[in-house]
């Protein structure tokens, strides 16, 4: 069995955009590159909360919008003289589908 969920089409993302994917873990945020590499983080900034799906995505990096902090979209670490993380999802493009790790939210399901 398959620990990739479909989550939609890579076009449903446009370039430097991002969407949210809600789990029972809390809000993914998922985004396209403009190379249309695809990377997936908590939504959620870890100096304040803020949500980073909202946030202006440059490079493989994305600026919250709350406070800029920026944070890489590969490691989930922030940036420059801030520190801390957020959690980063493995996920992968096969035929143009956007696919997510679900293991660590089925995990957390079937620990209810």
């Amino acid at each position: 069995m398959s620990d990739f969920v479909d989550i939609g089409h890579l076009d449903d993302i446009p370039p430097e955009g991002a969407r949210v994917v809600k789990t029972p873990l809390g809000c993914i945020a998922v985004f396209r590159t403009s190379e249309d590499e695809v990377f997936a983080l908590d939504d959620r900034c870890p100096h304040k909360g803020g949500p980073l799906s909202n946030g202006i995505q440059h490079g493989r990096s994305v600026t919250c919008p709350l406070h800029n902090w920026v944070i890489s979209l590969e490691t989930g670490q922030a940036e420059g003289a801030d520190e801390g993380s957020v959690a980063t999802w493995a996920v992968k493009v096969e035929g143009g589908r956007i696919l997510l790790d679900r293991s660590r939210f089925s995990r957390a399901v079937a620990a209810e």
